[in-house]
């Protein structure tokens, strides 16, 4: 009788091994379409210049696309961003402490605009690219970095460069 009691475990665990090896083979699945993402920078707008700070705000609008069949949405958007190919720093869009149902979503064939905001400091660049900058004087912005997609089974990570 004992035995067959610890047979009836060891078989119970089995299945609850296999159940999780199953979840975790199903959300792979949307792995590659989650990795078919497209994203490009499509406006770098100045937005504010604080002159007490030594600050300059900027909108970064990023155009993503999905091309695939699988719905999902976007939790972090990580980038450099770059002015006439010199580094002016890095930026992020992130609603990764939004719930997936309180996000942008994007259904198949779906683009939509996410806009961030970039903020400059005087200090962290040369002077004269800083004047430039926020005197309009930059003539192609370019960014790069990683776009986090997320649907329901499944979290993808895909690096980026994009410019205009």
């Amino acid at each position: 009788m004992a035995s067959q009691s610890i047979m009836t475990v060891y078989v119970a665990l089995a299945g609850v091994l296999a159940l999780m090896g199953g979840i975790v083979y199903y959300a792979s699945l949307d792995n590659v379409d989650l990795e078919q993402v497209e994203i490009k920078l499509i406006n770098v707008e100045l937005k504010d210049v604080d002159t007490i700070n030594n600050q300059a705000k900027f909108d970064v609008t990023f155009l993503v696309k999905n091309p695939s069949d699988k719905t999902f949405t976007v939790s972090l958007i990580k980038y450099q961003i770059y002015g006439d190919g010199i580094l002016l720093g890095s930026g992020q869009y992130s609603t990764a402490d939004i719930a997936l149902p309180g996000r942008a979503v994007f259904y198949s064939g779906a683009e939509v605009p996410l806009k961030s905001i970039f903020v400059l400091n005087k200090s962290e660049v040369n002077s004269e690219i800083y004047q430039s900058v926020i005197e309009n004087g930059i003539n192609s912005f370019s960014a790069e970095g990683n776009i986090t997609t997320e649907s329901t089974w499944s979290v993808s990570e895909k690096e980026f460069k994009t410019g205009f």
